[in-house]
């Protein structure tokens, strides 16, 4: 229900010149979605706190291509018990032949490799939970290159 990005955020977004804001779900409100489209071309997942509006709007999962380039990405939540979030997420795209995967869920910044794929969660720009700041992520790609880097900052004020 925020009427307002936090400074930090908007800030680092316009300083990397983005050319797509891609959201990993628990978008929460529709009003929302007009602060991330002010910034860039937009596009999301759903998560398992968005109303099905939202649902229906961005879908569960996808596959986004970037030149040779494919990057899932999924929301994370649903995992059976003892799984955790990159597992799960991990797990819903195995055999999709995509290179990277973007995904949220725990609000914990994860990057990791695993079977050739990238494994990326940017974390929380909003809730950073038992996290000791907020963070966001930055994927770059480069013909056939992925970068993915995390930022944080201490304070979700707009």
């Amino acid at each position: 229900m925020a009427k307002a990005l936090p400074r930090a955020l908007v800030d680092g977004l316009r300083r990397h010149a983005i050319d797509l804001l891609v959201h990993c779900g628990d978008i929460v409100s529709e009003s929302v979605v007009p602060l991330f489209e002010e910034l860039a071309a937009f596009d999301a997942v759903a998560g398992n706190n968005d109303p099905p509006a939202l649902v229906r709007r961005f879908s569960r999962k996808k596959i986004l291509e970037f030149g040779a380039v494919r990057i899932g990405v999924v929301h994370g939540d649903g995992a059976k018990s003892g799984l955790r979030t990159p597992d799960h997420a991990f797990e819903q795209f195995r055999d999709s032949g995509v290179h990277a995967l973007l995904f949220g869920h725990s609000h914990i910044p994860y990057r990791a490799t695993r079977s050739g794929m990238l494994l990326f969660n940017p974390g929380s720009p909003t809730d950073k939970r038992m996290n000791p700041r907020y963070s966001y992520g930055i994927l770059r790609v480069d013909g056939t290159r992925i970068d993915a880097r995390h930022y944080y900052y201490w304070s979700k004020s707009p």
